[in-house]
């Protein structure tokens, strides 16, 4: 009976898993992706990649959670052109509560079939910033540049608002003014069109609503369909920490040092792999990101500079130059448009800090070189004792620091006794008795006058 009963068990087990199954394989999906952090190259290409798949996995909604301070301009149009292409509804939702869709995440709000956010959650403040402005005689073209892309800015937005029958208005406000909203805000004025604080909420709200898709209308019947996540692979993780500005700038400069150090010291390898490497990521990074080539011309004049402090002292004059022209460029190496892709003050204050003590120590024990006393050469030698190694007549050899020199000196020496070095003519030693010490000072003092 109990083996009957156990039996019986197994098999309502194994029905209810094959039925679970059978109803997962069956379910329409929803992909849910993630955007959590700055919009930049890696987390276009994951979006991007993953809204193709869903497309062609069949999915019946794609929602797009998003928390993003804003980011790069060209990533935010690559994400929104995917979106308007999509033949499957995009949802984006801001959430959870706490969470924003400040600048480019406003743009993908709006260009989303369906908006929604989370209580608790803002938008807005999509103003497109010029990063490390300039004044003086160019100030007049930056405000032209500065016009022009917010006109352009606004343009695209109220586009995407008259696209989605979205509040046009507070979106124009939100690029020249940088307005914001609350999510309550949001959907009193139409800007957003739902209000969620989690995503099977917003299922259940969006059931039975009529998108544009491409240039026909269709319902959304996602009552039943299965939740499927989708985040970031290792490798965008890996890319998004790459194209972080700060990482680059790090990277790039310790790929130098790297580079430096082997060639100071050839053999070593390690520097020159590990330097080699942080190098061309570094310079990957570069190639995605918006760059101001002449940051970048900055960074590399400061670096040979204080190169050039080593093999050429100037007691710091170059060196400090260096720093200088280091920090600089490291400021305005990328010009992102976006707070959220820039290269922080405390970047580039760290590692000019550590750049200076470097140099400061090379600068030290360059100094101390020069006041150092010889160690070397025929004026050492002058002063010091000798043991006799073998005479004969007014010439024979004798033993200095471990070495056996050619040697003149008084008749009458003897093996094994002691003598003083008066001068160094080529290889042989002028040596007298070591009593003689009236000589060999007037030698000496001859000799460092010298």
């Amino acid at each position: 009976m109990i083996i009957v009963i156990a039996g019986l068990g197994i098999a309502c087990m194994f029905l209810r898993g094959a039925y679970a199954q059978q109803d997962q394989v069956e379910r329409p999906v929803a992909v849910v992706l993630e955007v959590d952090g700055a919009i930049g190259p890696a987390s276009a290409g994951y979006l991007t990649r993953e809204v193709k798949e869903a497309a062609a996995d069949g999915a019946e909604l794609i929602i797009i959670r998003m928390d993003t301070p804003g980011g790069l301009t060209s990533s935010m149009r690559d994400i929104i052109d995917e979106i308007l292409a999509s033949p499957v509804p995009v949802v984006t939702w801001v959430g959870p509560s706490g969470a924003r869709a400040a600048s480019a995440g406003t743009y993908i709000l709006y260009a989303s079939h369906v908006a929604a956010m989370a209580p608790g959650t803002t938008l807005g403040a999509a103003t497109p910033v010029r990063m490390g402005g300039r004044g003086g005689s160019e100030a007049g073209d930056d405000d032209a540049k500065t016009s022009k892309a917010v006109n352009d800015a606004a343009a695209y937005i109220r586009t995407l608002a008259d696209l989605r029958g979205r509040n046009a208005e507070w979106g124009e406000r939100a690029v020249r003014e940088a307005a914001t909203l609350t999510g309550d805000e949001a959907i009193t004025q139409d800007v957003i069109d739902v209000m969620a604080a989690d995503l099977e909420t917003l299922i259940e709200k969006v059931d039975g609503r009529s998108v544009t898709v491409g240039t026909s209308e269709q319902t959304l019947i996602v009552a039943e369909v299965r939740l499927e996540e989708r985040g970031p692979a290792w490798r965008d993780k890996l890319l998004s920490v790459i194209t972080n500005p700060n990482v680059a700038f790090i990277l790039m400069t310790l790929g130098f040092y790297g580079l430096i150090f082997e060639f100071a010291n050839p053999g070593a390898l390690v520097p020159g792999v590990l330097g080699g490497l942080c190098l061309l990521v570094g310079l990957y990074a570069v190639n995605v990101l918006p760059v101001n080539y002449a940051g970048l011309a900055l960074i590399g004049l400061g670096l040979a500079l204080m190169v050039a402090e080593a093999y050429a002292p100037s007691f710091g004059i170059l060196g400090f130059g260096g720093l200088a022209s280091f920090a600089t460029g490291g400021l305005i190496l990328f010009d992102t448009g976006s707070p959220a892709f820039g290269v922080s003050w405390w970047t580039v204050g760290v590692l000019t800090l550590l750049t200076g003590a470097v140099l400061i120590f090379l600068v030290g024990y360059m100094i101390r070189a020069q006041t150092r006393p010889l160690a070397t050469g025929e004026q050492v030698l002058i002063g010091e004792t000798a043991e006799v190694y073998d005479w004969n007549g007014e010439t024979g050899r004798v033993r200095l620091q471990g070495e056996l020199w050619n040697a003149a000196g008084p008749t009458g020496l003897l093996a094994g006794t002691y003598v003083r070095v008066k001068a160094v003519n080529g290889l042989t030693l002028d040596v007298v008795s070591r009593d003689d010490q009236q000589n060999i000072s007037a030698q000496g003092q001859a000799g460092e006058s010298q």
